[in-house]
């Protein structure tokens, strides 16, 4: 199957934080970025609740390998949805972001007096003070593992640039699926009379 290919424009008409919307024949809507220099296409919805992604703002990609500690990557790649935030890198489409799957367990908080702390401390019903937990985490330090890919994936396309116009490559139709092996034949059960 031949690649579809559409023209978006001149290059050089596009300031950098640019952005355009696109509609193929089949009525797929498809955003073209222009962000530090270097253009993106990605489908205009995202694939949590379909809001449009061309109206999402680009965030500072965080990481961190430690508790405390914090790397800021300049490149704003990722994209925010405008809805619910679900951030997607504009490179692959990938979100690294998963509010359902992720959760954070929530615990009741009292103010106790010093001495009621302190003999919870010394029966062993509470475990930590807060210096104690800090050293007790930093002991265990965090993961190196970086962002953990999330559920979705909002699909990417190729751009390029040719005698300087913006063209989105689609991509061709997946192939079909090769046939299921046949399942092995159950035995034949007889009746019991």
């Amino acid at each position: 199957m031949a690649e579809t290919k559409i023209v978006v424009g001149k290059a050089d008409d596009f300031k950098d934080g640019d952005r355009v919307t696109i509609e193929t024949s089949n009525g797929r809507k498809i955003v073209v970025f222009r962000q530090s220099g270097e253009f993106y296409a990605l489908l205009n919805r995202c694939p949590h609740r379909g809001a449009d992604l061309c109206k999402g703002r680009f965030v500072t990609n965080l990481t961190s390998d430690a508790v405390g500690e914090y790397v800021f990557h300049g490149e704003n790649r990722m994209l925010a949805c405008p809805w619910h935030g679900w951030e997607f890198d504009i490179r692959t489409g990938q979100s690294y972001f998963d509010p359902v799957g992720t959760r954070a367990r929530p615990f009741s908080v009292q103010v106790q007096t010093g001495d009621e702390v302190r003999t919870e401390l010394d029966s062993g019903e509470a475990s930590y003070t807060p210096s104690e937990y800090a050293a007790a985490v930093a002991e265990v330090g965090g993961s190196s593992d970086g962002p953990q890919p999330g559920p979705y994936k909002v699909e990417s396309f190729a751009v390029s640039i040719e005698d300087s116009y913006v063209v989105v490559s689609l991509r061709a139709a997946r192939p079909a699926r090769a046939p299921r092996p046949p399942r092995p034949e159950e035995p034949i059960k007889e009746a019991i009379g």
